[in-house]
């Protein structure tokens, strides 16, 4: 009985730390931008202003709202990830998802990391969570020529990236 009460303990932590909102946590750093990504903030890629984390060919990009709309109106596929910085698969996962963006060698992908439920969330991200549906961080949204074509709240590795954004391509 003592067993089980513990097994039920941390099984209720593990998961709960995966839905909790905490939007006093401290964020995290990624040392996976490098310094000529940061430089393309101001150069921007393919015409994009916002933070590039990840990919040359296909920018992988901090979100903010001018970018967003500027890949919505193109013929790219646009890979959201709704992320949280207290969020622990997200904080495992989201390298993951760099590494794709950095072996794509397609330019037809535009990724946006976006701000879910902690203190980075601006109004524009609230709004893109609710219009999607977004009830989890961690959660990524495929769209093209302006549709909805893939929700998939589960954890992904690069692999896993990789192939979903080959065949939503094909």
């Amino acid at each position: 009985m003592k067993y089980l009460f513990f097994g039920i303990l941390a099984l209720s932590l593990l998961i709960s730390g995966c839905v909790q909102q905490n939007p006093q946590a401290t964020p995290t750093v990624f040392p996976s931008v490098s310094p000529s990504q940061q430089l393309q903030q101001s150069s921007g890629s393919e015409g994009f202003s916002g933070t590039v984390l990840a990919g040359s060919t296909s920018p992988l990009i901090d979100f903010n709202k001018a970018d967003y709309d500027k890949a919505l109106a193109s013929d790219k596929l646009v890979v959201l990830y709704f992320y949280a910085t207290w969020c622990p698969i997200c904080i495992a996962e989201f390298p993951q998802m760099q590494s794709a963006f950095n072996d794509l060698s397609s330019d037809k992908v535009v990724g946006f990391r976006v701000n879910f439920n902690d203190g980075d969330t601006d109004d524009n991200e609230r709004a893109l969570a609710q219009q999607f549906g977004v009830a989890y961080q961690h959660t990524k949204v495929f769209l093209k020529n302006g549709q909805r074509i893939l929700k998939s709240p589960e954890g992904w590795d690069k692999q896993h990236y990789l192939r979903e954004i080959n065949n939503a391509l094909s």
